[in-house]
């Protein structure tokens, strides 16, 4: 495919995603389905353009016209020149000869946010550092290896140690229409050497502290990127109970979990209630990833922050409540209940942990480092708020997490 039919395939797709916000894998799927003529390379490059379009979708006048998005994506974002923009655009298969009107579309002074998030504080420094491209992360599962091995496994694909975390490596961000790195082909990754997790997913873990002996839960385990961080920073030793009350969301566990070698992992099903109901007050930490609005992955996800609506955060919030109070009940007294969210929005993180400590007297706020060791808290410690480590893109170059920790008394 030339440019073309390539552009006209991304204004395609943003159409239908602007009558009806839907998941860009599933609006790329659709048309790949019906596009077998494009390779690889197209594919990229049209996923690409969509996905940058949609980093400014409010600000390049996507919103109002997909066309005009992405015209002035491949102009502001990309460079293209005057010349190259005309034959994009009316060359054979394109999506038809710029117009006057056209060409005089410029961006416009706003918040590349949902309409209702732009008077939370912050808003501004999220829409501009939700912006950009994220780089691609991954952790050294330091049960079968360590950073040093892993980027020399991993050279061809520019992978560098990570700033922040010490089992971390980074590989930067790829050109917009280029297919990314296929990190999960390598062979490093077939042997459990490496996962991807994003650098702040990392540092949540590593926050805690010594975990070594310990009983933890993993309450909403997901596909178990924590539970791996989790087993790897204990070294195999106590134990760690990965449960998520969606079976659906947990069934990829087992394959990364005989890959990564770790061993001190239980899956606890949600069709095994009895096994659940066992682990009451008897757990040293509950760690709590909870369901949220994702509007921490905003960079790479950019679809996902034109499809969250004032409802969805409601109900997100209310999800919120539920998951802490029942995790609390596995604590004992004297251990930690960690809540962490992929999200920056306040309502979604301290307003959360405030409603949850008026309910339950039982617990208490504690510094949110207090346990860390000295290497991990020196580096994060700019990033604490008060009790909250928030960690974004803007400040600490990672996905946007926000952690909070609670004691439960001893009697």
């Amino acid at each position: 495919m030339r440019d073309p039919g390539r552009v006209a395939a991304a204004i395609e797709i943003l159409r239908r995603f602007a009558e009806r916000p839907s998941p860009l894998n599933i609006l790329m799927k659709d048309w790949e389905r019906s596009a077998r003529y494009a390779g690889s390379k197209d594919r990229a490059f049209v996923r690409g353009l969509c996905l940058d379009t949609l980093r400014h979708w409010r600000s390049h006048l996507g919103a109002e016209d997909p066309r005009w998005g992405v015209y002035l994506t491949l102009k502001e974002t990309w460079g293209w020149s005057a010349e190259r923009l005309e034959e994009a655009f009316g060359g054979e298969h394109g999506d038809g000869a710029l117009t006057d009107q056209d060409r005089a579309a410029a961006p416009v002074d706003v918040l590349d946010l949902p309409v209702f998030l732009e008077g939370d504080e912050g808003a501004a420094k999220a829409a501009a550092g939700m912006s950009g491209r994220a780089p691609v992360d991954l952790r050294v599962n330091t049960l079968k290896a360590d950073r040093e091995k892993a980027l020399k496994a991993l050279s061809t694909l520019r992978a560098e140690p990570s700033p922040l975390s010490p089992v971390g490596i980074r590989i930067p961000p790829h050109p917009s229409h280029e297919k990314g790195p296929g990190v999960t082909v390598i062979p490093a990754f077939g042997k459990g050497w490496i996962e991807v997790q994003d650098e702040g997913s990392q540092l949540t873990v590593l926050a805690l502290g010594d975990l070594k002996g310990k009983q933890v839960l993993d309450f909403c385990a997901g596909a178990g990127g924590k539970t791996l961080a989790l087993a790897a920073e204990m070294q195999n030793t106590g134990q760690v109970f990965a449960y998520d009350v969606d079976a659906s969301r947990l069934a990829p566990i087992h394959d990364r979990l005989r890959r990564s070698g770790a061993r001190n992992v239980q899956v606890v099903a949600p069709s095994e209630p009895e096994r659940l109901l066992a682990l009451e007050a008897a757990m040293d930490l509950v760690f709590v990833d909870a369901p949220c609005s994702g509007s921490g992955t905003w960079r790479r996800h950019p679809d996902t922050k034109w499809r969250l609506t004032p409802d969805h955060l409601a109900t997100r919030q209310e999800e919120q409540d539920l998951v802490l109070k029942e995790a609390a009940r596995f604590v004992k007294p004297g251990g930690i209940l960690a809540f962490i969210t992929c999200s920056f929005l306040t309502g979604e993180n301290e307003e959360r942990v405030e409603d949850f400590l008026a309910r339950n007297q039982e617990f208490e706020l504690v510094p949110v480092l207090g346990q860390a060791h000295g290497e991990i808290k020196e580096k994060i410690q700019d990033f604490v708020q008060a009790d909250s480590l928030r960690l974004a893109p803007w400040s600490s170059g990672t996905d946007a997490f926000t952690m909070m920790k609670m004691r439960r008394k001893t009697p």
